[in-house]
């Protein structure tokens, strides 16, 4: 009975884990990002030890080139580790635990890989609008000015943000949730 009762058990957290693993892969192809590298980053998330390569292929049942090839972009990302064990070959790796540093680390890389490009060539565009006649484009210019503003505030709002701990955050949300509610939205 004990054992059916453990194996009903582990088999509920295989389903559980190999669900969230698949939604994580569904999500981040969502989000611009391989499928398996989500999927990979999710392992490794809920993973309580670190894995080597060929333990995640076997997890994910996928090939040793679309594991490789992940790692090396979620390393690049800065949000996987490879590690070393004393005595051991193989590599292994290892993803941020806490939710909150993981978020800034995919925060700036996307800022850095995604916004900054953007701004760059809002500002280029609006510079090079600022050389025709003002009579010329006045519409054009202004709709990029408008957008390049908000990107810039949504920039400032971000790197405040980013400058603070998270339970400066989570207060500052809940200020302004009480204050959402007060207002009566």
């Amino acid at each position: 009975m004990i054992k059916t009762e453990i194996d009903s058990h582990m088999n509920n957290f295989e389903e559980i884990k190999d669900n969230f693993i698949l939604h994580w892969g569904e999500m981040g192809s969502l989000w611009g990002i391989n499928r398996t590298m989500a999927q990979i980053h999710a392992l490794l998330f809920i993973s309580e030890k670190a894995l080597s390569a060929n333990e995640i292929m076997e997890e994910l049942k996928t090939s040793r080139g679309n594991v490789s090839m992940a790692l090396r972009e979620l390393i690049a990302w800065g949000i996987v580790s490879r590690l070393h064990k004393k005595g051991e070959r193989r590599e292994y790796y290892t993803t941020e635990k806490d939710v909150w540093l993981l978020f800034r680390v995919i925060a700036r890389e996307r800022k850095k890989r995604e916004v900054d490009p953007t701004i760059e060539v809002l500002r280029r565009s609006v510079a090079e609008l600022n050389k025709i006649p003002s009579t010329e484009s006045q519409y054009e210019r202004a709709q990029l000015e408008n957008l390049l503003e908000f990107v810039e505030t949504g920039i400032n709002v971000y790197e405040e943000l980013e400058a603070q701990a998270p339970t400066s955050i989570l207060k500052l949300l809940g200020q302004v949730l009480r204050l959402k509610n007060k207002v009566g939205r």
